[in-house]
């Protein structure tokens, strides 16, 4: 480090290039997802409390799901929406943290949750013993635990890192490959770990996925009755659209060659997967699921009778 370099004690956020009228329809599109995000997730997580009918594991582990989705949007989005770009260091290295445990917490969520429609549809019977209360509080805790663990691995390797300018981010929040590109020494070890945790996080839930749905359509081609096909398939489309927004986007930003998208495109990806996927999280599983609409109709007409 040269001795006329000073250590940088807060970063700028570039954010989305744009003209100023772009900038003030971004602000009200953001604005917009953000309320949405909010009132969806936030609506399902009612749900859940209200109506019993809805207190089983799938439902247990959409509510963490729901508790993701708003976390998401709140450790990002007031960022964006607000007029001062400029963010501290303790405050970027708290978002980035907060930003990755997210990510990885809901990378094992939603294993967790094709495992449980897989032990409800391939093994019925044993069902209510493979998913009791205290298996499903162990994995929900194990899930954030486990995330919370990856990400401080990822800050503890940050934080080794000399900081000494410039201080431009080129991305609208502290993200971490961002956030690497203005340290003054070698990433490699930083690019090589994050690499190696994303193939783990991402590519692994999601080719145990892909396994357990396997085994699950060829159990659903079997049911004899019509109506319960309808019902398994409804339930598990909700889950495996979910599941591929999420995982298709986290791979393309952490997975795929760099070279493949510039880092315009880069901001868009991380805003789908920041932003976008929470506002649909909720809209998916209530349009296409049965029991959440039919809750949302019970609790609507009991409190038209109050």
């Amino acid at each position: 480090m040269r001795e006329n370099q000073t250590w940088v004690t807060e970063f700028i956020l570039l954010g989305f290039q744009l003209r100023p009228e772009m900038h003030l329809l971004l602000f009200g599109f953001v604005s917009l997802c953000y309320t949405l995000t909010l009132l969806g997730n936030g609506t399902i997580l009612g749900l859940i409390w209200l109506d019993s009918r809805l207190h089983t594991p799938m439902y247990f582990f959409l509510s963490h799901l729901a508790i993701v989705d708003i976390a998401y949007a709140c450790n990002t989005v007031p960022q964006m929406l607000s007029t001062r770009k400029t963010i501290s260091f303790i405050s970027c290295i708290m978002q980035n943290f907060l930003y990755m445990t997210l990510g990885d917490a809901e990378c094992l969520l939603l294993l967790i949750m094709s495992y449980d429609r897989y032990v409800a549809i391939c093994h019925p019977l044993h069902y209510s013993i493979m998913m009791n209360w205290k298996v499903c509080t162990v994995l929900a805790a194990f899930s954030w635990v486990f995330a919370s663990i990856l990400s401080l691995t990822h800050i503890f390797l940050l934080l080794r890192l000399p900081f000494c300018g410039p201080h431009e981010i080129n991305q609208f929040f502290c993200e971490m490959l961002a956030v690497l590109k203005l340290a003054c020494a070698d990433t490699w070890l930083n690019q090589v770990v994050i690499f190696a945790v994303c193939v783990f996080i991402l590519v692994g839930p999601l080719s145990v996925v892909l396994v357990s749905y396997t085994r699950i359509l060829i159990t659903i081609f079997r049911i004899q009755s019509g109506e319960g096909r309808r019902k398994a398939f409804s339930t598990c489309s909700s889950h495996l659209c979910v599941v591929g927004l999420f995982f298709g986007s986290a791979i393309v930003v952490y997975v795929a060659p760099k070279s493949s998208h510039p880092e315009e495109q880069q901001k868009i990806l991380s805003l789908y997967y920041s932003l976008f996927n929470p506002v649909l999280n909720p809209l998916i599983y209530s349009l296409r699921n049965a029991e959440v609409k039919g809750a949302l109709r019970r609790v609507l007409w009991k409190q038209r009778l109050i």
